[in-house]
């Protein structure tokens, strides 16, 4: 956005400082963080300085990583300390896990004893779990408590909670036991107890789940914050609504560049080098070069038919192209429905039947074209090959794309490598086999 980007570098070059905090004071915190972005390196941390402790952290958490380690590079000790300490514990925890090993143990010795257990306890998940993304900043009543008690703690806890939309319930060992709306207290009578509005039907994640299923759970309740539990039940901290989405942007981007055959990328494409580039895509253009070569040698061990009835190459890309795309468009409908949760693995022979049918149906559409095509170009019996080729070409493909994916993900691999590239690959070698064999037997046997 531009966002008075002329006056703002003016008033930097004053060094008009109050005038400064006067034009950052009228922006929000997503806004400030793209102004930070905009001006000179030189005069990125002066700007930086110049804004308030809570809303520096707060603009700092909205930077990439690489432009937060560069702005820790330029910040005092005491800027640095000031800083994590008033970062919030899920913020600073994917702070830590961005930067390199050598900065992350120096930045951990600017912590509180407290915050360092903290900081620690989350850095322990595993690296796509729940753990790593939950915050311990929450607030909890005791069920035995009256409205009126639990009112005063929410009021005394309130300025260390990320959100406010839901309190939860818990037992003194912290078990929980309930989530209830903050408007249930408000419209609740004061002398009334705790427990009289709880009705225990809510919904909670364990800390070692993968962070995608938060996703689906956050969508399906349709909440903003989720509470994230041990194995014993007991509340470890909530995970929530925008810290979820991220989540959901790096997943969606990751499974876009499977889904291109690129091995994702660690950071954007423009903070991304030619090298890493380069690297990133190379490996699967090999891989499918040698998975083409299998057409090759189809294609010349099945010489002497292409050499008799020249007629037969000319339908070549036709059939495979259409086989390609048909596996594309299976294996993308299957990659997203497994991603959503809308189909399960154990639900693969009951999706396998019904996309036979599909892929039956469109067959039987594209062979009717293919045939007429045939008769058209090349006669009855051309007409005859490339029908049926075609009826089987776009059965077989729409079956590869709908079990690879069930077959990747049954052997713990993202499905979405089972990316488009790869897919029309494999429907290319077998679309040729087909297609070599029933013309073989067509020309030999019928005609």
């Amino acid at each position: 956005m531009a966002v008075e980007d002329t006056s703002l570098k003016e008033l930097l070059t004053e060094r008009n400082y109050s005038e400064i905090r006067e034009v950052l004071s009228q922006y929000q915190v997503p806004d400030i963080a793209d102004m930070l972005l905009e001006v000179d390196r030189s005069d990125r941390v002066l700007l930086f300085r110049l804004l308030p402790r809570p809303i520096s952290s707060e603009v700092f958490s909205y930077l990439k990583s690489e432009d937060q380690n560069e702005l820790l590079k330029a910040l005092s000790e005491e800027e640095t300390r000031n800083l994590l300490v008033n970062l919030r514990p899920d913020d600073r925890t994917v702070l830590f896990e961005e930067l390199p090993g050598r900065v992350t143990q120096k930045l951990l010795n600017f912590l509180t004893p407290e915050e360092l257990k903290q900081t620690r306890q989350l850095l322990g998940y595993p690296e796509e779990s729940v753990g790593r993304l939950m915050t311990p900043d929450y607030v909890a009543v005791r069920p035995q408590w009256t409205v009126k008690e639990a009112l005063d703690h929410i009021r005394l806890k309130c300025r260390n909670t990320e959100t406010l939309n839901s309190v939860y319930i818990t037992d003194e060992n912290w078990l929980l036991i309930d989530t209830l709306d903050l408007h249930r207290f408000i419209l609740a009578s004061p002398e009334h107890k705790v427990e009289d509005l709880m009705d225990k039907t809510f919904v909670s994640i364990n800390a070692f789940e993968d962070r995608e299923a938060a996703v689906h759970i956050l969508l399906r309740y349709d909440v903003i914050a989720l509470p994230v539990v041990d194995s014993d039940g007991i509340l470890l901290g909530i995970v929530t609504f925008d810290d979820v989405m991220d989540v959901a942007e790096a997943e969606a981007t990751e499974d876009f560049h499977k889904g291109a055959a690129v091995t994702p990328l660690r950071t954007g494409y423009q903070e991304s080098s030619i090298w890493e580039l380069y690297s990133k895509r190379i490996v699967w253009l090999l891989t499918l070069v040698f998975v083409n070569m299998i057409s090759m040698e189809l294609m010349s061990s099945y010489e002497e038919v292409l050499t008799a009835t020249i007629a037969l190459t000319f339908f070549i890309p036709m059939l495979i192209g259409s086989g390609g795309n048909a596996g594309a468009q299976s294996a993308t409908l299957m990659v997203r429905a497994l991603a959503t949760g809308d189909i399960e693995t154990n639900q693969w022979l009951v999706t396998l039947g019904k996309e036979m049918a599909v892929g039956a149906s469109l067959g039987l559409t594209m062979g009717a074209v293919g045939l007429i095509l045939g008769w058209f170009k090349a006669g009855w019996d051309i007409a005859l090959i490339v029908g049926l080729t075609m009826v089987a070409v776009v059965i077989v493909a729409n079956l590869i794309g709908v079990l690879l994916p069930f077959l990747l993900t049954r052997l713990n691999l993202d499905p979405a490598v089972a990316s488009n590239p790869l897919i029309a690959s494999l429907a290319d070698v077998a679309g040729l086999l087909i297609y070599f064999i029933i013309a073989t037997w067509i020309l030999t046997s019928v005609f």
